[in-house]
C-alpha cells in the first residue's frame, strides 16, 4: 500500500489513450466504490468491478465479438481476485494476444500471501516492484501491511476488510509499517502514546 500503484495504473491507461489505444480496466473492492479505479492522488476512472463469479477471459471474448475495441487490459486490487481470475489473465495474453497490467499488493495484515497474489507471482511473465517505496512511521522502509481498529493494530480476523490510510478513530484503516515495528505491533498512533523509544532492548534484573 502507499506506493503508487493504483496512479501507475491510471497513468498506463492515459499513456496508451493518448496514443489512441483502448483498454479495458478490471478492479475490485476499490475505495472509491464499485466499478471505480483511483488514486489517493484524488485520480478516478470508470472500471469494471470484477466480482467473484466474474470469468475475465469470457468478458473480453464477448466485449471484442460484440464489437468492442480491446488493445489491453489493466488490472488493479489483483490481490483480491481468485486464483483462477488469474489464470484467466494469463490466458487473455496467451490466448487473446492481449497485455494485462495487474497491480496489487502481495500479503495480508497477516503477512499471509493473498491467494490472487500467489497465483500471479506463479504465472507472471514479469514481476516489477514499484519504484516509489512505501515509509513506516519511524522513516525505514514500508515492507508490511497492518490492520488498525479505533487506531489499535489487529492480526486476527477476515482477510479481506475494505478501508484505507485515511480514517477516523472506530473505522477500519490501513498503515504500512517496516518488519520490525509490524511485529512489535508498533503503529504511529501506538509510537506516540509509548513511554518508551520502540528500539529500547527488554532488560531483565538478575
Amino acid at each position: 500500500m502507499d506506493c503508487g500503484k493504483s496512479t501507475l495504473a491510471l497513468q498506463i491507461g492515459h499513456n496508451r489513450s493518448a496514443r489512441g489505444l483502448q483498454g479495458v480496466i478490471f478492479t475490485r473492492d476499490d475505495r472509491a466504490g464499485e466499478g471505480k479505479l483511483s488514486s489517493r492522488l484524488g485520480l478516478v476512472t470508470d472500471a469494471v468491478e470484477a466480482d467473484e463469479d466474474m470469468d475475465l477471459y469470457a468478458y473480453l471474448v464477448d466485449h471484442i465479438t460484440r464489437g468492442g475495441r480491446a488493445d489491453h487490459v489493466i488490472v488493479d486490487e489483483a490481490q483480491f481476485l481468485a486464483p483462477r481470475q488469474i489464470d484467466q489473465l494469463a490466458r487473455i495474453v496467451d490466448d487473446l494476444n492481449l497485455d494485462v497490467f495487474a497491480f496489487g499488493i502481495t500479503t495480508d495484515f497477516r503477512t499471509k500471501l493473498f491467494p490472487g497474489s500467489q497465483r500471479l507471482i506463479e504465472l507472471a511473465d514479469r514481476i516489477e516492484a514499484l519504484q516509489v517505496e512505501a515509509m513506516c512511521w519511524c522513516g525505514a522502509r514500508a515492507t508490511h501491511n497492518a490492520r488498525t481498529v479505533g487506531g489499535r493494530m489487529v492480526v486476527e480476523g477476515a482477510q479481506v476488510v475494505v478501508g484505507d490510510v485515511h480514517h477516523s478513530t472506530g473505522d477500519v484503516g490501513y498503515e504500512v509499517l517496516c518488519r520490525r515495528h509490524h511485529r512489535r505491533r508498533m503503529t504511529s498512533a501506538a509510537s506516540h502514546a509509548g513511554a518508551l523509544s520502540p528500539d529500547v532492548l527488554p532488560v531483565t534484573s538478575g
